[in-house]
């Protein structure tokens, strides 16, 4: 099976990046996880990206602040689904910059783009576009959906 390739513009945006990690585990998916800037290490970034479908990566999840040009640039170099995950950063504009410059992605190049640090969303999609070929991990997307839902019915039970 493919894994989730998950980079992100600096050490930084690891504790919302994480979250990603830990659903991708509970369902079952291998990852890797990397610190790929696009304006630090543009050269990184572009080897990453030209080359994770070599790597085994079937979708790729970037993080990133700020201007964010990480999930953009990437989708550029790649045929692979990209996901971009906006991050609220210090130097950010209450984080409307970092989903601007994801979500507004030029004709040819998409991006899917998940909430406002929504790293954890952005493992689920990944998980389900790989999913789609491979039964085992869609039976474990089916019982963490269904899960959810009995979540709910039981917490509506206690009021």
């Amino acid at each position: 099976m493919s894994k989730v390739g998950i980079i992100m513009g600096s050490k930084s945006d690891y504790p919302i990046m994480e979250e990603a990690t830990l659903i991708l585990k509970e369902l079952g998916v291998g990852y890797d996880v990397n610190i790929v800037s696009a304006h630090r290490t543009p050269d990184k970034m572009m080897e990453f990206s030209k080359n994770a479908h070599k790597n085994n990566v079937g979708v790729i999840i970037a993080g990133a602040g700020g201007a964010a040009h990480l999930p953009g640039m990437v989708a550029s170099n790649t045929h692979l689904p990209v996901i971009g995950v906006p991050i609220k950063s210090r130097n950010s504009i209450d984080g409307w910059d970092s989903v601007l410059s994801i979500l507004q992605m030029p004709a040819g190049v998409p991006v899917a783009t998940v909430a406002l640090d929504g790293a954890k969303n952005a493992g689920i999609l990944a998980a389900q576009i790989l999913g789609i070929s491979n039964s085992k991990l869609s039976e474990n997307i089916k019982k963490f959906k269904s899960d959810l839902a009995d979540k709910v019915v039981k917490d509506d039970s206690t009021l």
